[in-house]
Formats: structure tokens, sequence, C-alpha cells
């Protein structure tokens, strides 16, 4: 299925929002370590499932995707 893609640059700012908020980052560290841990990847990837979770269950879903990629948050 196809999605708007406003709809989902939308959706990952808000994330990457909620993201830095739970982690204690300002937005633009929270959303270069999601990038440097290929998150942002996960999220597109997976755009069709993750956006109907509740947005603590997406950012744990996106924390634990970048701790196997090397994260440590």
């Amino acid at each position: 299925m196809k999605y708007n893609i406003r709809d989902r640059f939308e959706y990952i700012i808000a994330l990457v929002n909620e993201f830095a908020k739970r982690f204690g980052l300002s937005d633009k560290q929270a959303y270069n370590y999601i990038k440097f841990h290929r998150g942002v990847d996960f999220i597109e990837e997976n755009y069709g499932i993750i956006h109907t979770l509740d947005f603590n269950e997406a950012i744990e879903s996106v924390a634990a995707y970048c701790r196997r990629s090397g994260g440590e948050l």
C-alpha cells in the first residue's frame, strides 16, 4: 500500500521529537542518532505497521532497532 509522502515525513518528525524527549536529547541529536543507526530506514520500511502503534511502542521499537545496530540508548 502506498502512503502519502507528507504523512510519512510528518510522522517521522513527530516520532523523532518524542524520541528526543524520552532520551533527553535535542531534536537534532535524536535525528542524527536515529539516522546514524539506520532507524530512519527502519521507520520508512515499516511505516505501514509502525504508524499504527502508540508512540511509546514506536519509540521503543526504534530504540531497540538502533541498539541492535550499535546504539547505546
